[in-house]
């Protein structure tokens, strides 16, 4: 077998999982030389291997286990990640699978634009584009953090070199937001960031009942990577530029989202509002001009999230107001003379409206 050019990691910790079809998604329509690695991760191997059926034969897959314990994808992604040595890694969720051709279609963009990182297009099953990250229309080399957005995607999909980046790993916390300093420390490098627009989308299932990154668990658990990127060497070495656009997007993804998933009142106790508010005050402490580009309404729902004592009610109320993106309230910030600021909502909106339309 010749020597991979990738190493396609898979994490899988539940043979319920639809391990199968990610697998077959890679290995049946990949000309490349590559290797699977499935991470059996606080599961059986052999169970594991029993599903893969007679895919579990092909010498471009092995299976690597591991054993810690911990509710996260990252660490058997670390796992994967210490074991290869192709050029190139790949990550990939079980439940999710790749179009055919996806992965030469990466090493394509690779070649061309001699890139050290290749994002991939990515999409719901049987949906549209996932409109992240809202980059700049028609670009698909020397991307930048700031002007494209980078940091709306959050999982570092597609391929990472190693030679650039080989030292790297997720951030092992429980729950999700292990991937938010690695995916930072990619789009905020200076490194050769290319994108593949209309390439095979990296396609995500929710097919799967026990998704890890979707288990309701306490704000705390949510905010763990976010407490630690805040207090990171890495935020420390960003510029302000960049650092306000990383908050502007830890602000509207992880603290709204908080929010949105959260969606009975009895939830909100007062020590889970203390620790949203805290979340808040911590990404603002970081760019306290950040919040000057949001909306009138993302405003709206910041002011409730620091009025720790007002009803629940009224906190899901905001939230909801938030998300009715077309309305004038959801456009416009307070100040106008910001009203086509890079971050801003309307600017926001149309450039995710293009990558959804795949320009």
């Amino acid at each position: 077998m010749p020597e991979p050019r990738v190493d396609h990691i898979i994490a899988v910790h539940n043979p319920r999982r639809p391990i199968y079809r990610a697998v077959e998604s890679v290995l049946k329509h990949t000309a490349a030389p590559i290797r699977v690695s499935v991470v059996c991760h606080n599961t059986d191997p052999g169970e594991i291997r029993r599903v893969l059926g007679e895919l579990a034969d092909d010498p471009r897959l092995r299976l690597l286990e591991l054993q810690d314990g911990v509710r996260s994808p990252s660490g058997p992604f670390n796992a994967g990640m210490d074991a290869a040595t192709a050029p190139f890694t790949s990550i990939m969720g079980s439940d999710d699978e790749l179009e055919p051709g996806a992965i030469d279609s990466w090493l394509a963009v690779q070649r061309r634009d001699g890139a050290d990182v290749v994002i991939p297009r990515l999409a719901h099953a049987g949906a549209a584009n996932v409109p992240t990250p809202p980059s700049r229309p028609f670009r698909a080399a020397a991307l930048d953090g700031v002007r494209d957005r980078l940091s709306y995607r959050s999982a570092p999909l597609g391929l990472v070199s190693r030679e650039r980046f080989g030292a790297l790993r997720l951030m092992s916390v429980p729950g999700t937001g292990g991937d938010v300093e690695y995916s930072t420390a990619l789009w905020f490098s200076g490194a050769r960031i290319s994108r593949d627009r209309r390439g095979p989308a990296y396609r995500i299932h929710n097919d799967a009942s026990d998704r890890v990154t979707l288990a309701p668990k306490p704000v705390a658990d949510d905010f763990i990577f976010l407490n630690r990127l805040l207090a990171s060497e890495l935020l420390r070495a960003l510029t302000p530029q960049q650092c306000e656009a990383l908050v502007v997007k830890l602000i509207r993804v992880h603290i709204f989202g908080t929010v949105h998933n959260r969606q009975d009142p009895a939830l909100w106790t007062p020590a889970e509002r203390a620790t949203l508010a805290a979340g808040l005050e911590g990404c603002v402490g970081a760019a306290p001009h950040a919040v000057e580009v949001l909306s009138r309404s993302d405003r709206a729902l910041i002011d409730v999230i620091r009025d720790v004592g007002a009803p629940a009610d009224d906190l899901l109320a905001a939230a909801a107001g938030r998300r009715r993106y077309l309305s004038p309230p959801s456009l416009v910030p307070r100040n106008p003379l910001l009203l086509l600021a890079r971050e801003a909502p309307l600017r926001f909106a149309v450039a995710s409206a293009l990558v959804r339309a795949g320009l």
